[in-house]
């Protein structure tokens, strides 16, 4: 059997991921930007190993992934948070996002490709925004609509191995929106159909779906709980 590689796993849902893989005896490698945090977060999960690379630096990421052995499964999950208006444009800020989620992750997948087992997955993030923009998600929700086309090409590229795609709505329990004041978090919350916000919980579980179920393949799945707005 394989490694899971959580590219994002040291924090987070990236972090939630692993330890539920960990738990469930896997050999999984987390990998973040700093090469001693990822080692040292890997060492307090028992997991088989922490990588260090830049997404948005892709020449990196070959050489770190070069001593991994064989691969189940590939998670792309890390997050870089973006308020990029078209009025305010940031250049820099835009081009690191756009090369880090679309170059990045394709740079990953390449690299790993002839590693990967046939009855593995690859699963890619994107994002509510890509359904709902906000003023200065310009990039985020550009991103996040191209995370569609890439695991799109990917899944008829790389087949029979399986490729996806999972779109988180708001998920509360993240330390990023649980210190949101209380009534920011309910005017999320009662848009929702379900009339909770999405957990962390809720992400791991379809995370193990969508990477072990053998008949999902090129599904785009949003976890929002029925946004309505």
């Amino acid at each position: 059997m394989g490694a899971i590689i959580i590219v994002g796993g040291t924090s987070g849902l990236g972090l939630a991921v692993a330890e539920h893989f960990v738990g469930q005896g896997r050999e999984v490698v987390v990998t973040g930007r700093d090469p001693d945090r990822a080692k040292s977060i890997a060492a307090e999960l028992g997991a088989a190993g922490g990588l260090g690379f830049d997404l948005s630096k892709p020449e990196q990421i070959a050489p770190a992934l070069a001593e991994l052995g064989a691969v189940d499964h590939v998670v792309l999950m890390a997050i870089e948070r973006d308020a990029n208006s078209v009025g305010a444009y940031d250049l820099t800020q835009a081009l690191q996002l756009v090369t880090m989620k679309l170059v990045g992750y394709t740079e990953v997948v390449h690299a790993l490709q002839d590693r990967l087992s046939e009855q593995g997955s690859v699963l890619v993030f994107g994002g509510l925004a890509k359904d709902r923009p906000y003023p200065g998600s310009t990039t985020v929700s550009t991103v996040n609509a191209g995370v569609l086309g890439l695991t799109r090409t990917l899944a008829v590229e790389l087949a029979p191995i399986r490729v996806n795609s999972l779109h988180p709505g708001i998920v509360g329990d993240t330390p990023f929106w649980s210190d949101k004041p209380a009534e920011v978090l309910e005017g999320h919350r009662k848009v929702t159909l379900t009339g909770r916000l999405t957990a962390t919980k809720d992400i791991v579980g379809a995370v193990a779906f969508l990477l072990e179920n053998a008949s999902a393949n090129d599904v785009h799945l949003n976890l929002n709980g029925g946004i309505r707005w």
